[in-house]
């Protein structure tokens, strides 16, 4: 039951945490455009195998490194810089056929290592596990005793496939049945999108760590 528990759990987490729209999700949603499911599949793969460490690795020493507050704000700070970097590469690429062909070019050549590389990039997942495995600790929401964490991270990893899936599916969707979205998602909306999110994490960022 407790195994079942810590699925179910980890599952949620990451299914939810994965939805809102970031430049994994795009890109994933670039390559399903272009070259289909199957190739969306093994990105995806990429990508969660590198979660998979990033999960297990914070629920180990989840509390030590949430005491490390000078780790914390270099990794918080470059996350808020990392938004707007992504705001002006998403920007240009839709703006810039060549640049646009290039950029899927490179990554094209394997999907798989394209999504490790991506999520080795993907900052922010360690603060946002490292906050999220100490809250369900503390909260007895999941049991990591023995082989159990294995379990829990499984859940995760999950979750996240299956939550980045829905939401390229979805993106798609939407692609094909409104012009505008289509036309203007990634030189326009995504871009306005991490500049939001930029925003939203710099105030964050200010609050936790500059105010007295």
């Amino acid at each position: 039951m407790k195994i079942l528990k810590n699925i179910f759990v980890g599952f949620l987490v990451s299914f939810i945490g994965s939805i809102p729209l970031g430049y994994l999700n795009v890109v994933g949603f670039e390559i399903y455009k272009q070259r289909g499911l199957d190739q969306t599949v093994f990105y995806l793969l990429g990508v969660i195998s590198i979660e998979f460490f990033v999960i297990y690795f914070t629920l180990l020493f989840a509390e030590n490194l949430t005491n490390n507050k000078k780790l914390l704000q270099f990794i918080e700070g470059f996350s808020v810089l990392f938004m707007f970097i992504l705001a002006y590469i998403f920007y240009s690429s839709g703006n810039s056929e060549s640049i646009n062909k290039t950029i899927f070019s490179t990554i094209s050549q394997n999907f798989f290592i394209a999504g490790v590389l991506l999520s080795c990039t993907n900052f922010i997942q360690i603060p946002f596990w490292l906050s999220w495995n100490l809250y369900l600790l503390n909260g007895n929401f999941i049991e990591t005793s023995n082989s159990r964490k294995y379990f829990y991270v499984l859940g995760t990893v999950l979750g996240t496939f299956l939550g980045m899936m829905a939401l390229i599916l979805s993106l798609n969707y939407l692609s094909l049945q409104i012009d505008f979205l289509s036309k203007y998602l990634i030189k326009c909306i995504i871009p306005m999108v991490f500049i939001g999110l930029g925003i939203y994490q710099g105030i964050k960022f200010y609050n936790k760590f500059n105010r007295s």
